[in-house]
């Protein structure tokens, strides 16, 4: 699908050259340097997790003060100052502010342009209590106060105050505070941040995943409690909270160390996650990098967060620290997604992907069908107040019941399982149906999930729309019972499937992508549907006619959609395609494929909104000028009323220029017209 200039009226007459941005507080270009971006982040931070109003905000503001240590006056330009509600923009009215080191390449620790360096001495010299320095990766906060002796010492602290906040509400609030959403890419840059730590600073290069993986488990395992406690009535305190000085002390990292640990244990033997630990883990990490990486992630709701925003952050690190071997490698989420809508799955629909990897489809599928059950329990809301409730108690509940009945994950690998159980359980549970099998041998096979499957389909069959349908297959198997299978099967040359298992399939083939198109027909119930990523050989080699027969014969093709190189790149150079396709009944295997006559959906891909290295692309103009279009970010607030308020701004931004979204509308208006 070529790149269209839909929404021409909304453009902005500014066009930007290359390495250019629009700065969201200022609506002016800006040279997109790495600290730039980084103080777009912190702006989106500090409006939409901590509340300061933009009009209270000002960038690169200088800052006049007497420097007692050297009797003169100083300026020093602050990259993101933050004053009084409503007050000027003067030294007087600074209440917080923001320091941005030029790139990752600045340490904290550097004398000229670390921390201490350039926060210290305006907490030391103004009214201002509160600092950040970041260089992109690492956070700071540092907090100025005068001791008894009416000296000022400024200490280091793992959070600041939000609007209307005082550093003695957040050290009262302890077990009752309530985590932020986070806004933008701060959850990305947490989960980096703690991994890396967790990778330089404990010594745990293998396991650094896995111990970060730990800690995530006990974050959600504290915020699931509390709704449960709240559902009975039950008032939960909070046991994943660090206090803003604890991190720093011997004694409040123990403390924190300690109420983790506690935590950990807990859940190993709660029923949601029993499943998933076999009981002898441990959290080995140090106190003090107990306490560092758990107050990171005490900041932030994990299930508030959206699941675009959640599932990055968590395949950020599970890409990078699971290989990419035997041809595996993760799916981008823009191509599960437009998938996923094609498809368009509800509460009905029982889904599997018999190669989940770290579960981006079934995620992807939970979120979609999220949206649909809030629209359902709230009709009349729409926007940020509707997205507002995706979390409610009322949604996740309905949530939690088709993730655990409705939805199901196989994959080879047994990292992977646990990988992609985790992901589920932050996304709405139904981590119980994610299995350790070879999708290839199902119903046989030596692994010891395999026994496990048919129950839990039965189970699903049992409580689900179509438990009076004749699906032909034994309760032992639970092959020919699922509405959609989604999938990127494993392909290329590194994998080869042994004969033995090749011979079973009426497509006899050592390469596992064939293969897995008859595996996934036989998972199908008669009408299934099936969305598939298939390397192009299989569309149009000449060696694989017989393939595409074979799939015209037992399957009505829906749609296909071409995929550009660049697609999976730089993870594997792969041309491939998006199949859609429905499994025959048998009154329609009687007629013959040269009889049939339907309409069939195709469309051409031509940009997927980055290029080859990975670096993101935008919508241009005639003359290869990126277009600015009209935007109004909307959020909601809690006002001094305590009631809930939508704020919004303006903004100019970038479009990616990515078809994949274009598609997956063009679809829908191709089927709408055929109703």
């Amino acid at each position: 699908m070529a790149n269209s200039k839909s929404n021409i009226a909304s453009q902005i007459d500014i066009v930007l050259g290359e390495k250019e941005m629009v700065c969201s507080l200022t609506n002016k270009v800006v040279k997109a340097t790495d600290k730039e971006m980084t103080l777009q982040s912190m702006i989106a931070m500090m409006t939409e997790e901590y509340g300061f109003a933009q009009e209270d905000m000002e960038r690169d503001f200088k800052v006049k003060y007497e420097d007692a240590n050297e009797d003169k006056s100083k300026t020093q330009k602050v990259d993101l100052a933050i004053f009084n509600p409503g007050h000027a923009h003067d030294v007087d009215e600074l209440i917080r502010f923001i320091i941005v080191a030029k790139d990752a390449k600045v340490k904290p620790n550097d004398k000229k342009a670390g921390v201490e360096a350039t926060t210290e001495g305006i907490l030391s010299s103004t009214d201002c209590d509160f600092s950040c320095w970041t260089n992109g990766e690492d956070l700071q906060y540092v907090y100025s106060y005068e001791d008894s002796f009416g000296q000022v010492t400024c200490e280091a602290i793992s959070d600041f105050p939000g609007e209307g906040q005082t550093l003695a509400d957040l050290e009262a609030q302890g077990e009752r505070a309530m985590p932020r959403k986070p806004a933008n890419e701060s959850l990305v840059k947490t989960f980096k941040r703690c991994h890396d730590y967790i990778y330089g600073n404990e010594g745990m290069k293998k396991t650094a995943f896995w111990e970060l993986l730990n800690l995530i488990f006990c974050k959600l395992y504290d915020e699931k409690r509390r709704f449960a406690d709240a559902k009975e009535g039950i008032s939960y305190r909070r046991r994943f909270w660090v206090g803003v000085k604890e991190q720093n002390t011997k004694e409040g990292q123990a403390a924190v160390a300690a109420r983790i640990k506690g935590i950990f244990e807990d859940l190993k033997e709660s029923h949601v996650f029993k499943d998933v630990f076999d009981g002898s883990e441990q959290i080995t990490l140090s106190d003090r990098g107990l306490a560092y990486v758990a107050s990171e992630l005490a900041k932030y709701s994990f299930l508030d967060a959206t699941v675009d925003v959640k599932g990055t952050a968590y395949e950020t690190i599970v890409s990078n620290t699971l290989k990419q071997e035997a041809g595996q490698f993760f799916t981008p989420r823009n191509i599960i997604k437009c998938m996923v809508e094609m498809m368009n799955p509800d509460q009905n629909t029982r889904v599997l992907d018999p190669a989940c990897g770290s579960g981006g489809f079934l995620v992807m599928v939970l979120d979609h069908v999220r949206k649909k059950i809030t629209k359902n329990l709230y009709p009349n809301l729409d926007e940020v107040r509707l997205e507002a409730k995706y979390n409610s108690p009322e949604v996740n509940e309905a949530v939690r019941e088709y993730a655990e009945k409705m939805i199901f994950g196989f994959d080879f690998d047994p990292d992977l399982k646990k990988a992609a159980r985790m992901n589920m359980v932050m996304s709405g549970d139904g981590h119980s149906n994610i299995y350790n099998i070879n999708s290839l041998e199902y119903p046989h096979g030596s692994k010891s999930d395999v026994p496990l499957i048919a129950k839990a389909v039965n189970q699903s069959i049992e409580h689900s729309a179509d438990k009076d349908f004749y699906f032909g297959t034994s309760k032992g198997n639970a092959q020919g019972k699922f509405d959609m299978v989604f999938t990127n099967p494993p392909f290329g040359t590194k994998v080869e499937v042994d004969q033995e298992i090749a011979e079973r399939f009426k497509l006899n083939s050592k390469a596992p992508e064939v293969l897995f198109i008859e595996a996934c027909y036989n998972f199908l119930k008669p009408g299934g549907k099936m969305a598939i990523v298939l390397p192009d050989g299989i569309l149009g080699n000449p060696n694989t006619e017989s393939v595409r027969l074979w799939i015209l014969t037992h399957f009505k093709l829906i749609a296909s959609v071409d995929l550009p190189v660049e697609t999976f790149l730089p993870q594997v150079g792969v041309q491939a395609s998006l199949l859609f396709l429905q499994k025959k009944t048998d009154a329609e295997m009687l007629v013959p494929i040269e009889k049939e006559d339907y309409d069939v959906f195709m469309a051409i891909v031509e940009q997927v909104g980055k290029d080859r290295r990975g670096v993101p692309v935008y919508e241009k103009d005639d003359d290869g000028a990126e277009i600015l279009f009209e935007h109004t970010k909307k959020w909601l607030s809690i006002a001094e009323n305590g009631r809930e308020i939508v704020k919004q701004r303006k903004e100019r931004i970038k479009h990616l220029a990515d078809d994949l979204p274009k598609v997956a509308k063009a679809y829908k208006e191709f089927r709408e017209r055929r109703v």
